[in-house]
Formats: structure tokens, C-alpha cells, sequence
């Protein structure tokens, strides 16, 4: 399986657009969240050699701009009617959105395939600034384990992990990346949620976007070889 990072804060070389969002492709065809800006997403696609009309679905973790910046601009470049897997209690301006770019609104509640060994958790409710913020993460299938994306990871990290170790009790972690939403924790918390990793067997990490620089030096340092940099423009493989 091969994982593409489309948009994030940082990237390889400066022809490929960075900023405060995110936006993963799954196997050229699973679009997860859309990144800050819809010209910067759509170009960053073609630098990587991805056809925006080859994308077979879309799947967005939360409905704030930073993922969700991009997605008119990409529905207005693929297959009109294209299913954007969101959660049933994101807001009704971000359905209305969905279908007048074109898309086709798919409320997952729950745990779902939607490609071959692609799934998404459906919606895990979180909080945000004391207001409701559902949201919900893509979990990979491949042949070293479970990889887990996560938009914000507004939910909590662990809470998130924890309920998808309970829907694949028999599988392993290999890859944890995404935004973990620890920017403001301070470093017992952090300690608290490694050894959580640990406890659990994540062999890889790649905390990003909204994570932190401390929590991603604290990941690298503790991690070491297991920790991965994102940067747009990265191909991961797994």
C-alpha cells in the first residue's frame, strides 16, 4: 500500500505548496482531507504526478477549513457525483457544500470499508474550544499491520486508538501519522501517551500538522528510527 502526502505545514522542495492543513493519497485513489486552499491542493497533485480525475473516492476527518479548504476545487476535477465519506453530524453548510461542488454526501456512523483494506473509523465524537467536534480517521490494511491517518485527532489519540484496536483486536499496529492535536500538552502528558504507544506496539509514528514541534522532537527523540518526518511530496510504503 502506498501512502502520498499531498499537504502539510512542510515539504520536500519549495514547488510544492505548504500551510496550516493536511491531505493524504491512499493507493492513488482514497483522498483523505483536502489541505488549506483548492489551487495549492490541485497543484500539488499534479506535482506528484497524481491525475485529480483518477481519484476513486474522498474522505474528509473533520469539518474544519484546514481539511476542508480544498474540496470544492478537487470535486470540480473528478467524477461528478463522487461519494465524500463525512461524519452524520458534521454541520448541514458542509453537506450543502459537498453537493453543490458536484459531490455525493456518505454519512459514516461507523466502522466501514470503503475500498479494499481501506476503512474509516465513522465518527468518534471530540471537543473543540467546548463545542462538539466529531470526527473520524482512515485505517490501512497492509501486510505489516494496521496503519492509522488521523486529521486532528480531536477525539483524543489514544481514545481513537483505543477503539480501533478494539474493532481489529487481532491486528497490530505498524504506522500511527497525522495530526495528534498535542500543541499545547505539556511534557508528562506526552510521556504518558508514548508509553501508551508503546504499550500497544506502534512500530512507526508520524506525528504531524497539528501536533506540535514538541511533540514531534519528543516522538523523534524517544522513537528513533520508528519516527517518520512528514513532509508533502513524501511517498510512504507499506
Amino acid at each position: 500500500m502506498e501512502i502520498k502526502i499531498i499537504f502539510d505545514k512542510a515539504a520536500l522542495n519549495k514547488k510544492i505548496h505548504t500551510g496550516w492543513g493536511f491531505s493524504v493519497l491512499v493507493d492513488n485513489k482514497i483522498l483523505f482531507d483536502t489541505g488549506e486552499k483548492g489551487e495549492w491542493l490541485i497543484e500539488n497533485l499534479k506535482y506528484m504526478n497524481v491525475a485529480p480525475g483518477a481519484i476513486e473516492g474522498i474522505v474528509i476527518s473533520h469539518d474544519h477549513w484546514d481539511h476542508t479548504g480544498g474540496l470544492c476545487a478537487l470535486l470540480r476535477n473528478v467524477e461528478k457525483g463522487m461519494s465524500v465519506h463525512i461524519c452524520p453530524h458534521f454541520s448541514a453548510d458542509i453537506k450543502k457544500k459537498i453537493r453543490d461542488c458536484g459531490g455525493k454526501p456518505v454519512e459514516t456512523g461507523r466502522f466501514q470499508e470503503i475500498a479494499e483494506n481501506i476503512h474509516v473509523t465513522g465518527e468518534i465524537l471530540g471537543d473543540y474550544k467546548g463545542s462538539p467536534m466529531p470526527e473520524q480517521a482512515l485505517v490501512l490494511h497492509t501486510e505489516k499491520g494496521i496503519s492509522v491517518i488521523t486529521g486532528c485527532a480531536h477525539p483524543g489519540i489514544l481514545r481513537m486508538l483505543d477503539l480501533i484496536k478494539n474493532a481489529f483486536p487481532k491486528n497490530r499496529f505498524y504506522l500511527v501519522a497525522g495530526g495528534f492535536h498535542l500543541l499545547d500538552e505539556d511534557r508528562r502528558i506526552l510521556a504518558f501517551i508514548l508509553q501508551e504507544f508503546k504499550n500497544i506496539e506502534v512500530e512507526m509514528v508520524a506525528p504531524s500538522h497539528c501536533s506540535g514541534p514538541k511533540a514531534e522532537a519528543f516522538f523523534a527523540k524517544e522513537y528513533g528510527a520508528g519516527f517518520v518526518a512528514l513532509k508533502a511530496g513524501q511517498t510512504l510504503n507499506m
